[in-house]
């Protein structure tokens, strides 16, 4: 018998022979049967609970193939949103309202979800335009990973003046003729710089984490998200990153299940950072709602090939290779699926080189594998990556930098980019990225 029964609805089975169904049969969180209403009713008892859906759609809970969903939950609280803004003056007035109610000491967050071309105005805000609707209240907005903008508050906050060392490994601020910091942060060639200035505001206290991460996972429930990959990211950091996650497991309150990738931190030190991890903790290890699955999607820090497709191709060091084999070789060796970033078509080669000589004799064949991103991967190596046995992942990042690809790349590689129904052997998934 069911415990849990919905009828009268249209029900995606996602079986192409039959493809839609009336009513659906659960236990203990299984589906038990699919089928007419009159069938599966006949599997209840006085203890089911009995749902009439109205004639409403059901479908199976989304998988997010590419989030980064511990970092964005541990933030989300302290978040104000852009997405779907009709224009930037809309935008602006957003960021005035919430600057007159943020707490002091609080900071304004606008972060991803975002671009110039959903604006009527089809441009970016000027950091003049931030300091005038917020002239108190510290602000960094983030456009993609592209640039950032720190309003004068936040300069002053951080303690950025025309003095201020930037630490930096690439990218930078901008500055006027007389030294000063604009408030401008470019990625130029990545966006270490942007993470590493957000990562210096304040941040919510545990308790207030674990109430953001409980709102950001209902608001990916209201869009049909149930189960996530999390590909980590710079500054979060296992395990110390990862305890308001683990906490809401140990409660029962983790309502997407995920499985978390473990991202490198240390730039030539990642072989050290993967030892460390393998002594506390393995693939597979975990429950139904969160287990570690593997390593990536930085594996090493010279193998990441940042994205910005309004900006030239970086090439990858020519010590990519030499940093990527010892990592791979203990990966294998232990067992660990991987992922790497990988945007572009000539990194893709130099990465699958690597991948194929390293694999050959670690057993690459059982293990999971894939590359995030691919938009300039070429069909010969999308095959490639076939008979290695791995699969592609990809963003929505195309939708945010339509005009930057199609001005760098043309009109007919935007309507090739990421092909998804081919018949060629490439596993492919889909994710909402960033």
């Amino acid at each position: 018998m069911a415990d849990t029964i919905l009828f009268n609805g249209k029900i995606m089975t996602m079986d192409p022979d039959h493809p839609e169904a009336s009513a659906v049969a659960m236990q203990d969180g299984l589906i038990l049967e699919v089928g007419s209403d009159a069938d599966i009713l006949r599997l209840k008892s006085a203890d089911t609970d009995v749902i009439d859906l109205g004639g409403q759609r059901v479908i199976p809970g989304l998988i997010d193939s590419h989030t980064h969903i511990i970092r964005q939950g541990n933030n989300f609280a302290m978040e104000l949103r852009w997405d779907h803004v009709p224009s930037l003056a809309d935008g602006l007035r957003m960021l005035k309202a919430q600057a007159e109610r943020t707490p002091a000491g609080q900071w304004i967050r606008v972060v991803g979800g975002w671009s110039a071309d959903q604006f009527a105005e089809k441009r970016l805000p000027t950091i003049d335009e931030i300091n005038a609707v917020a002239p108190e209240v510290p602000v960094y907005v983030l456009h993609l990973y592209d640039r950032a903008w720190l309003n004068k508050a936040a300069l002053r906050a951080l303690g950025i003046d025309k003095h201020y060392y930037e630490p930096f490994v690439s990218g930078r601020l901008e500055r006027d003729d007389q030294g000063n910091p604009t408030g401008l942060a470019m990625a130029r060639p990545n966006a270490q710089p942007l993470y590493a200035l957000l990562d210096m505001a304040p941040k919510l206290d545990f308790e207030q984490q674990v109430t953001s991460t409980k709102h950001y996972f209902r608001a990916l429930n209201g869009l049909g998200l149930t189960s996530a990959l999390d590909c980590a990211g710079g500054f979060l950091n296992y395990p110390d990153d990862y305890g308001v996650l683990t906490e809401l497991n140990k409660r029962g309150e983790q309502s997407v299940r995920i499985g978390y990738q473990l991202f490198a931190q240390r730039p030539t030190l990642e072989l050290d950072d993967f030892k460390r991890w393998n002594d506390i903790v393995k693939p597979d290890e975990g429950d139904d709602y969160l287990k570690c699955v593997g390593a990536g999607e930085m594996l090493v820090a010279s193998a990441y090939d940042f994205e910005d497709f309004s900006y030239p191709r970086p090439d990858l060091p020519k010590r990519m290779e030499g940093d990527l084999r010892p990592v791979l070789e203990y990966l294998f060796e232990n067992r660990w699926p991987i992922r790497f970033h990988c945007t572009y078509e000539e990194s893709a080669h130099r990465l699958l080189k690597v991948v194929e000589e390293v694999g050959r004799d670690k057993g690459l064949e059982e293990l999971n594998w894939i590359f995030d991103h691919g938009e300039t991967v070429s069909e010969a190596t999308m095959e490639w990556v076939a008979r290695l046995g791995g699969g592609i992942s990809y963003q929505n990042r195309i939708a945010f930098q339509t005009t930057a690809y199609r001005d760098r790349y043309g009109e007919a590689a935007l309507n090739d980019v990421m092909p998804v129904k081919k018949d060629d052997g490439l596993w492919r998934a889909a994710g909402g990225g960033h």
